[in-house]
């Protein structure tokens, strides 16, 4: 193993890959040169900069290079514009991805789904990019700002001369007194109380001086990248179920629905509608004799689930009441409920039909039947109903086996087994469809055979019907990530106002004898800072041209 050897003339022990000594500032490489030095982090030593690097270490270079980074920014912006040539799944209600593309924007329609870019924002890839820049971020961050901040705290006010000289502004001026007076030393007071006029920090050490001000605008970067991490994380945290929601959902007149991912349900109470009148409406309407809706509202009732959540029968405390209209949503801590749109869906709830012998025409009960949750059992005078199976939206797959088409009533069919007067000891089978549209189309009659013929299952009037008339149709949002989001956002735009705003700018001067060496260094504005100096020399008696101290300038 060869050990290199990076101990300093001034006997400072710098760490392997230091290029400007941290103590005094000479330059460990390329001692000969006289091109004005590189000051980006000081001539600090950075992991990515590490000889013989290991496989952790070239992991750390990878997403330390800033030329990475760019990549993978370029290529997240790509990704994003992508996303956005047509609308995301995620945006539309009851459609089914896989023939809605090709059949809405044909080929190219269906290519964008296949490859994926119509659910973009959500896919791993995307998240995965994000986490890269993330990554990227912290490393990029850690593999400067430690280095600089190490070399920023141990600065030496009296400079080594080839670091004086070797700054972009400076100057090489011979004194009429000798670094030994006690002149000299007044002088250099004089030039520190001007520059803390100009709010300058300044440290004296003799003869030498170190003039530094707006230190903090060098963690800018970092800063800025802080809020870059905490935006990232905010999005990809939008993932997580629970953290964001954009979906659009029909809740029926009466029915609790379910949110997704939350303890909360949402009940359409009721939902009124308000159309214009025909003098109301401009003729083009009138002449279409179409109906044109003034005002649609839903009044909303929030639960939230307290006990047996993932049963049909949840127990549900009541939370949040409010009306819904356009424009005005339901707000309930974080969660935002939209009334987007309303469709007239006359749908059964309930009803209260009685058990009917048709020999002696005697009619029993009634039964409650509840289309979304109905009781396994019932009695009505001497007969008892088992339910043995219950249809929402009644119908037949391809084998002709009955299936529910839908989790919505639209089709209800009971199939209940039947035990009492004239009926066998082990009952009968008598399916029931509440509808009588229901009961022509699927032929009740013909299914239960004879027993048709003894019993019926019938309402009296529709009195004895629960109807929803409409389904409302609200787009539910939350977003919990929000609030760090605008969080990184701020801490971000802190970061970006510190790195522009501000300019950190350092003067180190030293007496030799007779001969004064003042070298300047700032990461921004070089007029500002060669204005400065050129000031605060001319009012302690050394008038001086500001373009004498460019790179080195002699003066006298």
């Amino acid at each position: 193993m060869i050990f290199e050897n990076t101990k300093c003339e001034c006997g400072h022990q710098n760490p392997v890959g230091t290029v400007l000594c941290e103590s005094c500032g000479k330059p460990l490489e390329n001692t000969e040169s006289s091109e004005p030095l590189e000051m980006r982090y000081d001539g600090a030593a950075r992991r990515s900069q590490k000889a013989n690097p290991s496989l952790l270490d070239k992991v750390w270079n990878f997403f330390s290079s800033v030329k990475i980074a760019v990549y993978l920014i370029f290529f997240t912006l790509l990704a994003s514009s992508l996303g956005t040539i047509f609308p995301q799944e995620s945006t539309f209600l009851n459609m089914d991805p896989s023939t809605f593309y090709k059949a809405e924007y044909g080929t190219l329609g269906e290519i964008y789904y296949k490859l994926g870019l119509s659910h973009t924002y959500e896919s791993w890839w995307f998240i995965l990019l994000l986490f890269m820049i993330g990554t990227s971020l912290v490393i990029c961050s850690l593999d400067r700002v430690l280095p600089l901040y190490k070399a920023l705290s141990k600065q030496q006010i009296r400079k080594h001369l080839s670091f004086i000289n070797r700054q972009r502004a400076g100057l090489i001026q011979t004194m009429p007194f000798s670094e030994e007076d006690g002149e000299a030393q007044e002088w250099v007071n004089k030039l520190g109380k001007q520059l803390r006029k100009q709010r300058f920090r300044v440290h004296t050490e003799g003869a030498a001086l170190l003039a530094e001000k707006n230190r903090f605008s060098r963690w800018g970067p970092y800063i800025l990248h802080i809020g870059l991490i905490i935006f990232l994380l905010a999005v990809v945290m939008r993932s997580i179920p629970g953290w964001h929601m954009d979906k659009h959902m029909g809740f029926l007149e009466g029915v609790p629905v379910k949110i997704p991912d939350t303890s909360y349900y949402l009940k359409n109470e009721q939902f009124t509608v308000d159309y214009y009148k025909p003098e109301e409406m401009s003729e083009e309407f009138r002449e279409k004799n179409r109906s044109v809706a003034k005002l649609y509202e839903t009044q909303a009732v929030l639960y939230r689930c307290t006990d047996r959540c993932d049963d049909d029968d949840p127990v549900l405390e009541e939370v949040h009441r409010q009306k819904i209209e356009v424009n005005k949503p339901l707000d309930y801590k974080g969660l935002l409920a939209y009334q987007f749109d309303f469709q007239e869906t006359p749908t059964i709830l309930s009803m209260d039909p009685k058990v009917r012998n048709l020999k002696t025409g005697e009619a029993f009960g009634p039964i409650h039947l509840n289309m979304n949750n109905p009781a396994q059992s019932y009695d009505a005078g001497p007969y008892h109903l088992e339910l043995k199976g219950y249809f929402k939206d009644f119908g037949m797959d391809d084998k002709g086996q009955p299936i529910t088409q839908s989790n919505s009533p639209n089709a209800p069919a009971f199939i209940f087994q039947v035990t009492g007067p004239d009926l066998p000891a082990q009952g009968s089978v008598f399916m029931y469809f509440p509808r009588q549209i229901d009961q022509q189309n699927f032929r009740q009659d013909a299914i239960n055979g004879e027993l048709a013929k003894t019993l019926a299952i019938s309402v009296d009037s529709m009195d004895d019907v629960q109807i929803a008339a409409y389904t409302s149709y609200l787009n539910i949002r939350m977003d919990r990530a929000m609030p760090f989001i605008w969080v990184g956002s701020a801490i971000g735009m802190i970061g970006l106002v510190m790195t522009f705003y501000w300019q950190h700018r350092r003067i180190w001067l030293r007496l030799d004898g007779r001969e004064l060496s003042l070298g300047a260094h700032t990461n921004k504005n070089w007029y500002g800072l060669r204005r400065e100096i050129a000031t605060s020399l001319t009012k302690i008696g050394m008038p001086i041209e500001q373009k004498a101290l460019d790179k080195g300038g002699t003066n006298g």
